[in-house]
C-alpha cells in the first residue's frame, strides 16, 4: 500500500484527509478546481462529441461479475509480468503530453510515483524533461512514445537516445494520422497556448490568475518548457509548432524495427486486422486503445474490441489496453476479457494536477486497492487466475 488510510495527503499547500477522497471522480472534481480551464479541458476532453470518450467508461459499467462468494481469499497475488518487467499490479502509466503544464515537472513526477510503486511510466514525445532525466531519476521501468514529431529524421535520433538511455520499450502510436477535433480546445484556443510564444499566453491571463497555485509553480518553474525530445538534428532552431508532425504510416513501422532492437509496442489498435499486421511488422506487445476518445469520435470503446483483439493475435503476442479506467474493478474486468494489463492516462492526470507525485501515488494507490478488493469479492486469488468465467460477457458483445 503506497498511502496509509489514515495518513493525511498534502496537496499544493492544502491537507486533505484521504478518507474523504472516495475515488477517481473526487479527484477530477479537485483537479477542475485546481487548474486553469484551459488546462482542465484539454485534459478532460475528448473528440468532437466526446462519444467514444464516455463509451470507453461505460463499457466497463455494462460488464457484470459472476463471483464464488464462498471462497475464502485472506491475500491476493496482484503481480503480473509484461515483457520480462514483474509489475506489482497489472496497471502502467500512459503517455500524457504536456504533463508538465498540468504540474510543474510532471513527468518526473509521474516516473517516480510509477517506479515506487514498482510498474511502468510511458513517457510522451511532447514531455518538458528529456528522455535521458527521465531514465535517471527512477529504479522501475521507462519506456517511449514514438511521435513522428519532425519526421524521420527527428525519430532516428530519438530513437537512438532512448536506446543509450535505457529505455526498456518504444511505444509506437498508430492513430494520430491527423489531430482529432477537440472541440474543447478549438473554444479554449488550446493548441496556440500549449505551442505558441509568451505573447500567446496574454489572453489566458485571467484563467491563470484565478488559479494562483497552478499560476505561482508555472512561473518558478520558468513558464512553457520547449520539449527537449523533439529535435530535428539538423534544424535546432526550429520551435515546436514549426515543426511538423508526420503521420505514420505501415511501412514507417519497419525501418523503427530495424532501429529498435528492445521490445516494440504498438499502440492505437482497435480490429483483427491491424492487430495481425502489427504483428507481421515486428511488434513484440499491442495496445488495443482509441486514444482516449481524443481522435476519431465513435469508434468502438477500447473494451469492446479487446475481444476481437485478443481472439486474433492473443497467442503471439501481449495485449495490453487503455481507455476509461477509473477503478480497480476495471482493471479486473479487462484483465478477465484477455489484457496482460492496462494503461491509464487522465486517471493519474488528475492526481497529477491534485498534488504532482504524491497524487499519482495516490491514484496508485487507490486502484491497486481496489483491485485487491474486487479479487477478494470474486473469491480469486491472483491476477493471473482471472478469466471470462468471472464476467457475463454478453452485456458487452450482445449475440457473441
Amino acid at each position: 500500500m503506497l498511502v496509509s488510510n489514515t495518513e493525511k495527503l498534502r496537496i499544493q499547500g492544502l491537507s486533505f484527509d484521504e478518507s474523504r477522497i472516495a475515488s477517481i471522480e473526487d479527484l477530477r472534481l479537485l483537479a477542475q478546481r485546481r487548474l486553469p480551464k484551459v488546462i482542465f479541458d484539454y485534459v478532460d476532453g475528448g473528440a468532437d462529441g466526446e462519444v467514444t470518450m464516455r463509451a470507453n467508461q461505460s463499457a466497463f459499467q455494462s460488464i457484470e461479475f459472476r463471483p464464488r462468494t464462498v471462497m475464502g481469499v485472506p491475500n491476493c497475488d496482484l503481480r503480473t509480468s509484461v515483457l520480462s518487467h514483474t509489475l506489482s499490479f497489472p496497471l502502467i502509466l500512459a503517455p500524457v503530453g504536456h504533463s508538465c503544464v498540468i504540474y510543474p515537472r510532471g513527468e518526473l513526477a509521474a516516473v517516480r510515483a510509477a517506479g515506487a510503486a514498482n510498474t511502468v511510466y510511458v513517457l510522451p514525445t511532447l514531455s518538458g524533461e528529456t528522455i535521458e532525466d527521465i531514465s535517471k531519476c527512477t529504479t522501475g521501468p521507462v519506456w517511449y512514445q514514438l511521435y513522428l514529431w519532425g519526421g524521420r529524421e527527428a525519430a532516428e535520433a530519438a530513437i537512438e537516445r532512448a536506446n543509450n538511455a535505457g529505455i526498456s520499450a518504444l511505444v509506437v502510436t498508430i492513430d494520430s494520422i491527423v489531430g482529432g477535433n477537440r472541440e474543447r480546445d478549438i473554444r479554449n484556443g488550446a493548441g496556440q497556448l500549449l505551442m505558441g510564444d509568451l505573447v500567446s499566453k496574454i489572453p489566458y491571463l485571467r484563467q491563470f490568475i484565478v488559479r494562483p497555485r497552478w499560476l505561482g509553480n508555472y512561473l518558478r518553474n520558468g513558464g512553457m518548457p520547449k520539449w527537449p525530445n523533439v529535435v530535428v538534428p539538423r534544424s535546432t532552431s526550429r520551435t515546436l509548432s514549426e515543426i511538423r508532425y508526420q503521420g505514420l504510416e505501415w511501412r514507417d513501422v519497419g525501418w523503427i524495427r530495424e532501429a529498435w532492437k528492445r521490445p516494440l509496442i504498438i499502440k492505437g489498435i482497435l480490429t483483427a486486422d491491424d492487430a495481425r499486421r502489427a504483428i507481421d511488422a515486428g511488434a513484440d506487445a499491442l495496445i488495443v486503445s482509441n486514444h482516449g476518445g481524443r481522435q476519431l469520435d465513435c469508434l468502438p470503446s477500447s473494451l469492446k474490441a479487446l475481444s476481437e483483439v485478443v481472439d486474433a493475435v492473443g497467442a503471439k503476442s501481449q495485449i495490453l489496453m487503455d481507455g476509461g479506467i477509473r477503478r480497480g474493478s476495471d482493471i479486473a474486468k479487462a484483465v478477465c476479457l484477455g489484457a496482460r494489463a492496462v494503461l491509464c492516462g487522465r486517471a493519474f492526470a488528475y492526481g497529477l494536477a491534485v498534488g504532482g507525485e504524491a497524487g499519482v501515488a495516490f491514484v496508485l494507490s487507490t486502484l491497486r486497492n481496489e483491485l485487491e478488493r474486487t479479487l477478494r469479492f470474486l473469491g480469486c486469488e491472483s491476477v493471473d487466475a482471472l478469466d471470462s468465467s468471472y464476467i457475463r460477457t454478453d452485456l458487452i458483445n450482445p449475440g457473441g
